[in-house]
């Protein structure tokens, strides 16, 4: 049995694969598949081993190189162009240096990719991508990644590890904060506008960097919410809402793509062979290159997968990753891989070719420092231009939840105010997780952001939220109990007529590594907030946190609330335009927020089980001692004016173009921003289909006592699904369509696909 199976997997690596993933005609080959071939030609088994290895920055770089240890290891591997990228190296003296030693003292010269997470901004950081991902404004968030790329391409970076496209239902898992939210419509529009802003109109440009839709795949539905936990869920799932963002960043020409650290179907996503073969580059013909996460090759070993190093670089190979992150699994192993006839010349050429392909387009080959220019890092970072860019994207960020009575705005003439929070005097922790290019404490603060407006507030910071300093890799220190500075706060709140309470996560309580099994205020918060309602019930609840939190007090008691997220470099100045009004919050939730966290993992596209409800006996899909409805549904934002939608019609006498319209009016008080939101249901399907899909949006502003009239469109793409084949299937019969301003308030009528 294990020589045939050692026939079979020959016969596949150097006559099945050849044929169906490498073979190109030569009349269509481009330009820079002419000069990849005539390069690879050229290079020793080695040399193309080398371009499939990925190292971490490892030495002072302006200093003297290396002369012992593992560093002087991979500083000899540079000189002997056995490295094809690094990363966390930045600055353009660093950058030109290391990119120096490959050009002039490797063989071939073959330049060096330069890796960076980029996530949410370089120098100047703009909101997290989460908070974006509320702004429903496709165009603003690719000005935010347009942004990014021209810092990060100004110290030297040419490719971003973002963005993050994976879809999750659960707030406990930290990296909710990277993405895009719950929704696989509104996840997919996000991953091309932030692939758009990365990569830009030219590649070759030394203003764009390419991008990375990460992580290939189901990585957001890790089980219990826990970082790096396994992954377990049915094909329909997989095609039609994990997929979706990346299937769309594919088809607008995304550079790179990386795998996950999870099992998906027994099968570690690095070694997966169908996510990264068989989806992304057949049946998807994905062009560029797989890059693995950092360790995620001999993290294998952990999973049981794996015997050793050797059968990391085997497995991971052979399966399509074609760049190892970290893992020194390739650089090790591959060229006894392939001589002992475990790894074919065809898969090893396939990687190569790929990534060189992507250099050649990013210009590297015509001047490999065409991303070290001191004047644009001179004059790119922090830029007027987009720090302006940042406050735009903070305000429209912003998510309005409550406001009885029309708290807010607040009055510019308005006196005694009372600010309390720590995280309102806090320069830090705005700027959220994912930010290693940043200036630390470079966030504008609440209380600074007041002062342009009013000098007419005490601020108390009633307890400390975190104890001691915060960082990147390691656990933040909640205070559970230290109140001390509650007399304070309390005293400030009993003499004023108005409290602005600005409490939430800090900023490194969420990201990678940073899951909650608690989405309750951190630390004595809550027990902050209870205390100053029993002195002054006229509160503006500011939250600052990177996922949804579980807000049922405040909600309850709280009359205005503010979701605020971590909105980055301009935070104080945001949170202030809109708590006084020269700007209506228009922002919509991309994520469901629990009332309970028993309710996990909780989404809207859900489907209807055989025992819906509500139902006089106990027989029906519920919670005992809970409903099962949201305390905040997906979609929910509301605005310091009144939308009201009528007038819902459908034109269905073609079947290809299903045409939908509606009226929107502005009954309220003030100019606003709104976010029309069309869902369908398939009623009767082949395939059971979720209560409702979000299927088209328009983000419009409207006057005072304005009308518009929308128009939507629904074709085959919007009606289809794919079945648990990864068939796309578009069947007849009668769709229900709702439009309305977030996922349950919604008018409803119904048309027939014929």
């Amino acid at each position: 049995m294990k020589n045939f199976n050692a026939v079979l997997r020959l016969l596949f690596t150097f006559i099945v694969l050849p044929l169906f993933t490498f073979a190109q005609p030569a009349s269509k080959k481009s330009e820079i598949d002419k000069k990849v071939e005539t390069l690879l030609k050229k290079m020793t088994l080695e040399e193309k081993v080398g371009q499939m290895n990925q190292y971490n920055g490892f030495w002072e770089i302006t200093g003297p190189a290396p002369k012992e240890g593992n560093a002087k290891l991979k500083y000899e591997h540079l000189k002997q162009g056995l490295v094809g990228s690094v990363l966390n190296v930045k600055g353009v003296e660093n950058v030109r240096k290391i990119q120096e030693i490959v050009v002039n003292e490797s063989r071939l010269g073959i330049p060096l990719l330069f890796g960076f997470d980029v996530i949410h901004g370089h120098k100047t950081l703009f909101p997290i991508p989460l908070a974006e991902s509320a702004s429903w404004d496709l165009q603003a968030i690719e000005k935010s990644a347009r942004v990014a790329a021209i810092e990060a391409s100004a110290v030297g970076i040419n490719w971003t590890f973002a963005p993050m496209v994976d879809i999750s239902r659960d707030a406990r898992w930290g990296r909710v904060m990277e993405g895009a939210g719950e929704d696989p419509y509104l996840g997919s529009k996000i991953a091309v506008a932030r692939v758009k802003g990365f990569q830009g109109d030219d590649l070759s440009a030394n203003n764009t960097i390419a991008a990375t839709v990460k992580h290939m795949a189901g990585y957001g539905f890790a089980e219990a919410g826990k970082d790096y936990n396994t992954v377990d869920v049915g094909t329909s799932t997989l095609y039609n809402v994990i997929f979706p963002p990346f299937k769309a960043a594919v088809d607008n020409d995304v550079k790179t793509v990386m795998n996950s650290f999870n099992v998906l179907n027994g099968i570690p996503a690095t070694a997966n062979k169908f996510l990264q073969r068989d989806i992304l580059k057949s049946k998807w013909n994905f062009g560029g290159f797989i890059v693995s996460d950092w360790g995620s090759g001999f993290e294998m070993i952990d999973h049981g997968f794996s015997e050793n190093l050797a059968h990391v670089a085997e497995q991971s190979a052979n399966a399509g990753s074609d760049m190892d992150m970290e893992s020194y699994a390739y650089v090790t192993h591959l060229k006894s891989l392939v001589e002992s006839g475990k790894v074919s010349m065809a898969v090893i050429d396939d990687a190569v070719r790929r990534i060189l392909k992507v250099k050649f387009e990013l210009g590297l080959f015509d001047d490999p420092y065409r991303y070290c220019n001191p004047e644009n890092e001179k004059n790119l970072i922090y830029h007027p231009d987009h720090i302006a860019a940042t406050l735009d994207m903070a305000k429209k960020s912003i998510v309005l939840l409550k406001n009885e009575k029309q708290l807010l705005p607040l009055s510019k003439n308005q006196k005694k105010i009372a600010v309390i929070g720590a995280l309102a005097d806090d320069k830090n922790s705005p700027l959220g997780n994912w930010r290693v290019g940043s200036d630390d404490f470079s966030a504008v603060s609440v209380i600074e952001g007041l002062k342009k407006y009013t000098n007419e507030f005490t601020y108390a910071k009633g307890a400390d939220l975190v104890l001691g300093p915060v960082s990147f890799i390691d656990e933040v220190k909640i205070n559970n109990s230290d109140t001390s500075g509650f007399k304070n706060a309390i005293d400030a709140a009993r003499n004023s007529e108005v409290v602005i309470m600005v409490l939430g996560e800090h900023g490194f309580q969420s990201g990678e590594g940073r899951s909650r099994a608690n989405l309750d205020l951190p630390g004595v918060q809550q027990q902050l907030l209870e205390e100053v309602y029993k002195v002054n019930k006229n509160i503006v609840l500011v939250l600052m946190n990177g996922r949804p939190l579980i807000l049922n007090w405040a909600d309850k008691h709280i009359p205005a609330i503010l979701e605020t997220w971590q909105l980055g470099t301009q935070s104080g100045n945001a949170i202030a335009e809109v708590l006084f009004g020269d700007y209506n919050p228009s922002g919509k939730l991309p994520m469901t927020f629990p009332r309970h966290l028993g309710q996990l993992p909780i989404y809207y596209n859900y489907f209807s089980t055989g025992r819906p409800g509500p139902k006089p006996e106990v027989f029906w899909s519920h919670y005992t001692d809970e409903v099962n409805q949201p305390l905040y549904p997906f979609g929910y934002g509301l605005s310091y004016t009144e939308f009201n939608y009528s007038n819902l019609k459908v034109d269905a006498s073609n079947s290809s173009q299903i045409k939908v319209s509606v009226s929107v009016k502005n009954n309220g008080k003030y100019v606003g921003e709104e976010v029309a939101q069309l869902y369908i249901r398939d009623k009767i399907s082949s395939t059971v289909r979720p209560v409702k899909e979000l299927k088209g949006f328009q983000k419009f502003s409207l006057n005072l006592g304005q009308t518009k009239e929308l128009q939507f469109v629904l074709t085959d793409t919007e009606l289809g699904f794919y079945d648990g084949e990864g068939k796309f299937i578009v069947e007849n019969g009668e769709f229900e369509v709702m439009v309305g301003t977030n996922s349950e308030d919604l008018l409803k009528t119904t048309f027939t696909k014929k």
